[in-house]
């Protein structure tokens, strides 16, 4: 059996890709396998010293809330795996992609730049990962959202 690997990082747009990758494994037969990468900041850093354990139990958890949230959306029927992992999103998707039938993302995720309409993660993935890409464009409240922001 193959399997979809689809990112989420709790934004709408990564829900909306959670969305299309449960339809792609139910039509493949696959199992799709939801990642959610999480990091620490180089700026929690400070001389050098590794951040403090509840910086890094804070982090955890917040991966934690979103791996459940994906979860409760994945439709009835979908055979699923959820695997939390920590390093930077576009490593982490492109390792967990390795031998993927496709590799879903949103075209944005939580980064900090609004704007942008293909972001960072998205754009890292499409170029280098080894399987297909479906990336996800943004719906239509995510759009006036970014609009609002621009203001």
């Amino acid at each position: 059996m193959g399997f979809v690997v689809v990112g989420v990082d709790g934004s709408e747009g990564s829900m909306a890709a959670l969305r299309v990758a449960a339809e792609e494994a139910r039509s493949r037969s696959a199992r799709l396998r939801i990642v959610v990468a999480w990091h620490i900041p180089l700026a929690v850093y400070t001389d050098g010293l590794p951040p403090p354990d509840e910086i890094t139990s804070d982090l955890q958890e917040t991966a934690q809330g979103i791996a459940k949230q994906a979860e409760e959306a994945v439709p009835a029927g979908v055979d699923f795996e959820v695997r939390l992992r920590e390093g930077q999103p576009q490593d982490v998707l492109l390792e967990e992609g390795e031998g993927a039938e496709v590799l879903v993302v949103g075209s944005r995720g939580l980064g900090a730049f609004s704007r942008l309409v293909l972001g960072s993660v998205s754009q890292h993935v499409s170029h280098h990962a080894t399987c297909p890409v479906v990336i996800v464009p943004p719906t239509d409240t995510e759009d006036r959202k970014g609009l609002q922001a621009d203001r």
